[in-house]
């Protein structure tokens, strides 16, 4: 980032400070490549992705589920799947870690460009890291991540053609055709259309508006189409939209709980600064821009999952606006950086970055994370023979990747709002009752719990359960037929 704002800028001509910032992010994300590897979704993401590989098909059913078996289950983020997949059957876990690192880095690489457009550099490097910040927590080796640089990339050309009064290119449409192939956060792609086209319609002469109107209709038309684009057709809108009809249950899966105030965070000093700059500077938008700003900040304290498209909406929407007053006078402006040295400085530093990524791959092991996956008591089920578990909710993905039918994953629009409601109650300890119900009729022969799950503690006082299994990861308990605590 030092060398990028020490480079000459130019309005009219690409400059390397994008490049810059995405590989120094890159590198960053590279050595500290094991925190891109703590979730458990990533591990069934890749068992589906060797799926689709072997049979080249995508699923229409589902056939890991031990409770939700031969139900539909459409794979909406098939192609980051594949591309996980196929990485990792190549270089191990390095392949899942430089694959999601590159995708982050081109993000916050095309963010800083589209931010120049507007803003000077250090404005524009603050906003990036604001950026970068916000999404932290949920940066890891999964489908959304590799759509992250398409969201930035789509939501920054819908809103440049906004900031000239025009219709999008519709030469724009492979890459909602490329979203909905990676991850079913498409569906926020197609609404943005809407959104950013009234900002047009609103800032445009009244002569104008019914043409404009009728360019963004055929431009949002199109891209629903292009969404179609995929092995599941127009079954990809409907199977994206079911994860919106989990309701309550939102607020007992740790992604999409709402945003929590109890102490200071990142997201709560970006609210704050947001407030203090609208006061101080007296900044001015368009309706329709503070409405987009509104709906992307209450989707953001609903669900943290939304805290990142925070992170990048909003400094889109706001680089126009704000430019006014953040750039410096044409006067003050430094030269402009030829194109021959530029294009060679950019070749050294993408060879230097691919050289790195080589060296430290090469003498670094990368390791998926011990909490989520619990070998040791799987073995321990696997000799007993178990074929029936009752797992926590984290253990889902590593039991599917041991070719165990788990009784619930992270596939949360599988299994619906109401039966993830009474499983959390179930493992929560606030429904013993329903706990034992589950067991019962589901024909549990074992479970697989964390160690602080309040139903792995009520297990230890049931009769007909005993504890065979404890270490820092899992606990595992069998039916007992001799009795036990009552």
């Amino acid at each position: 980032m030092t060398i990028a704002a020490s480079l000459p800028i130019a309005r009219r001509q690409r400059n390397l400070a994008p490049l810059c910032v995405a590989a120094a992010t890159y590198l960053l994300l590279l050595v500290s490549g094991d925190s891109l590897l703590h979730d458990p979704d990533t591990l069934w993401q890749i068992k589906v992705g060797q799926w689709i590989l072997d049979h080249r098909a995508v699923p229409w059913t589902d056939f890991y589920s031990l409770t939700h078996a031969g139900e539909v289950w459409l794979s909406t983020s098939w192609l980051s799947q594949v591309l996980f997949a196929t990485t990792y059957s190549c270089w191990g876990w390095a392949g899942p870690v430089v694959l999601t690192a590159a995708a982050i880095a081109l993000a916050m690489g095309l963010l800083l460009a589209l931010l120049q457009r507007h803003l000077d550099l250090p404005y524009a490097l603050v906003f990036c890291l604001l950026a970068m910040t916000l999404a932290a927590p949920h940066l890891l080796a999964r489908p959304h991540v590799l759509a992250l640089p398409v969201m930035v990339a789509w939501a920054g050309t819908l809103m440049a053609a906004a900031d000239r009064g025009r219709a999008p290119s519709f030469l724009l449409l492979p890459l909602m055709a490329l979203w909905a192939n990676l991850h079913g956060g498409f569906v926020l792609g197609l609404a943005l259309i809407g959104a950013i086209g009234l900002e047009v319609l609103w800032r445009a002469a009244p002569a104008r508006r019914l043409a404009l109107a009728w360019r963004w209709t055929a431009f949002g038309l199109a891209a629903l189409v292009a969404s179609c684009c995929t092995p599941y057709g127009i079954d990809t809108v409907l199977g994206a939209a079911r994860i919106l009809s989990l309701g309550k249950s939102f607020a007992v899966i740790a992604e999409w709980r709402p945003a929590d105030f109890s102490s200071f965070s990142p997201f709560a000093a970006a609210l704050l600064a947001l407030l203090g700059l609208g006061l101080s500077r007296g900044l001015l938008l368009s309706p329709p821009r503070v409405l987009l700003i509104l709906v992307v900040t209450w989707m953001a304290l609903a669900h943290v999952r939304s805290i990142e498209t925070f992170g990048v909406l909003v400094p889109l929407v706001l680089a126009q606006p704000l430019g006014g007053w953040m750039r410096r006078t044409a006067s003050d402006a430094p030269r402009t950086l030829r194109m021959a040295p530029a294009a060679l400085a950019a070749v050294a530093i993408v060879l230097a970055t691919a050289s790195v990524t080589a060296t430290f791959a090469a003498h670094h092991t990368f390791e998926f994370s011990a909490t989520q996956t619990p070998v040791a008591a799987v073995d321990v089920l696997t000799e007993r023979k178990a074929a029936r578990i009752f797992n926590s909710y984290g253990f889902g993905g590593y039991l599917i990747v041991r070719d165990i039918k788990p009784f619930v994953d992270g596939r949360s629009e599988l299994y619906g709002e109401k039966f993830l409601m009474d499983y959390f109650a179930a493992e929560d300890g606030r429904d013993v009752s329903g706990l034992l119900r589950m067991l019962d009729d589901n024909r549990i022969d074992a479970t697989l719990l964390m160690p602080d799950s309040p139903a792995a503690q009520m297990l230890d006082h049931i009769r007909g359960w005993k504890r065979v299994y404890t270490d820092k990861v899992a606990v595992v308990h069998v039916r007992d037929t001799t009795g036990g605590p009552i």
